[in-house]
């Protein structure tokens, strides 16, 4: 798949999840994608230390990110 039609590119996991974060707040995170690193004691660092080690759910959180592209631009 060429590179410029990757919504992923060039963006860090830091960023993907900061910006789901503002969007939805870790409530509605813990509800959307069910990992502990987004229900217990929830913070920015600790979720970023979680998802580099799975990549099952790195790829959950990138999959919501890109659905959730579209709202974040309005």
């Amino acid at each position: 798949m060429p590179v410029k039609n990757d919504p992923l590119h060039g963006i860090t996991l830091k960023t993907i999840v900061e910006q789901l974060v503002d969007f939805y707040g870790f409530d509605t995170l813990a509800e959307l994608i069910n990992i502990k690193c987004f229900k217990d004691k929830p913070s920015v660092k600790s979720s970023l230390t979680f998802l580099r080690k799975t990549d099952w759910a790195r790829k959950k959180v990138e999959e919501l990110y890109v659905r959730t592209l579209p709202k974040l631009k309005n």
